[in-house]
């Protein structure tokens, strides 16, 4: 049995069978009372998909009540063959949604008492392949920071935009572009993004930062009408759309070298940041509009910045399982120590941080980088050691930091 290319419409199929078609439409229709379109649309297509494979391959099966189980399991192999969009074969994921689908259908007709319904459930639950759970594709800092870097340097405002709006507040890309005029509002002493209904049917605040709140308004001050309906179009006031913000998002990330982004990346990176940084789940889950803590905990997979802190926190006491070292004097201790301050430890404004070298640090110079720090020339002694220690340790990072610092500082008393 090959798989055709494309599905057939319910027009193509209504001939032939239209007790089937004239079930599956108006079950259509009773789940779109309650439903999302995105979820009538799965739907669809997964009915559309059965009929197809049937109209194929079962020409004597014409309604809904003649599907018995040796239909579904033809069916399945059928169904794993189909291309996909970017693939040979349809993924996992999307196979056991179109099952999921098809199997709801045959439960609820049944529930609802239809007449058209099959004696039993011809699809069982265990029908279903397992789905692939892939972890959250997220930039790592670097490449994050260049990429903002690049949009900031970019010619064009609009992407600037896009790119700082997204990485700021993990919008969906639907969100962003759907941003009503009227979505940044002031509660208090702070300005908050009011995100409107959405994928889920609900609705939500992001706290912003200055920065942004100052981007948001100086774009619209140079490209957006007063009476535009949306806070965030193109500078040519046309709507946002997906596949213009993921053009936006890949501009900024050719010019800082990096592959090929998609917006929802955007999201997953400021969610992996933030859970790096000690954000809690609930914070974050609100923060991304999630409705469940299980959709948010996918992040606290990839939290490598808290193992690893964790990890060789303890490394010292399991090393000790496996050896026992001989003691060393007080004196000789003593100035073990003292070298391994001066060779390893990091200056910090008031002491030191005893991370290993060969341990990369995710957080180096992280207040210094954050868009609230702010120094004056008072602490221009310390910020000398800060870069004259970055340089003799050659960590690489700090330097550069605290070499824009002192070159901001000298700017300012000149």
């Amino acid at each position: 049995m090959n798989a055709p290319a494309r599905l057939m419409t319910w027009e193509a199929l209504e001939p032939a069978r239209p007790v089937m078609v004239d079930t599956m439409r108006r079950f259509l229709t009773q789940i779109g009372s309650t439903l999302r379109p995105g979820s009538v649309g799965g739907a669809d297509l997964a009915l559309r998909s059965f009929a197809t494979f049937l109209a194929e391959h079962y020409l004597e099966v014409t309604t809904v009540s003649a599907v018995k189980r040796l239909h579904v399991e033809d069916y399945k192999p059928w169904l794993a063959r189909r291309p996909g969009q970017k693939s040979e074969q349809l993924k996992p994921n999307t196979i056991a949604h179109r099952l999921g689908h098809l199997r709801t259908f045959f439960i609820r007709i049944e529930e609802w008492g239809w007449p058209e319904a099959p004696d039993r459930v011809p699809l069982l639950l265990g029908d279903l392949p397992r789905q692939q759970r892939c972890l959250p594709k997220a930039l790592d800092d670097a490449a994050a920071a260049r990429l903002l870097r690049a949009a900031q340097a970019d010619r064009k405002m609009s992407v600037r935009v896009v790119c700082e709006v997204l990485l700021r507040t993990g919008l969906r890309v639907s969100e962003f572009c759907g941003l009503p005029a009227d979505a940044v509002v002031q509660i208090g002493a702070g300005h908050w993004l009011h995100v409107p209904l959405g994928k889920l049917r609900d609705d939500r605040y992001i706290p912003l930062h200055p920065h942004l709140v100052e981007l948001i308004a100086d774009y619209r001050q140079r490209h957006v009408a007063a009476d535009h309906r949306l806070l965030l179009p193109k500078e040519n006031g046309a709507p946002q759309n997906r596949h213009s913000v993921t053009r936006a998002l890949n501009r900024a990330a050719r010019r800082a070298g990096l592959p090929a982004v998609h917006p929802h990346q955007m999201r997953h990176t400021l969610a992996t940041q933030a859970i790096n940084r000690g954000m809690s789940l609930e914070a974050i889950a609100a923060l991304l509009g999630h409705h469940s803590l299980d959709m948010t905990l996918r992040y606290a997979k990839i939290a490598n910045r808290t193992v690893a802190d964790e990890y060789f926190a303890v490394t010292d006491k399991v090393e000790a399982l496996y050896g026992h070292p001989e003691p060393l004097p007080a004196d000789l201790l003593g100035a073990a120590m003292s070298k391994l301050r001066r060779d390893t430890f990091r200056l910090l404004g008031n002491g030191y941080c005893s991370r290993p070298p060969q341990l990369e640090c995710s957080y180096e110079a992280t207040c210094e980088r954050c868009s609230f720090f702010h120094t004056s020339i008072e602490f221009l002694p310390m910020l000398q050691r800060q870069h004259d220690d970055a340089t003799a340790k050659q960590q690489t990072g700090r330097e550069q930091t605290f070499a824009r610092l002192l070159a901001d500082l000298h700017r300012g008393a000149s």
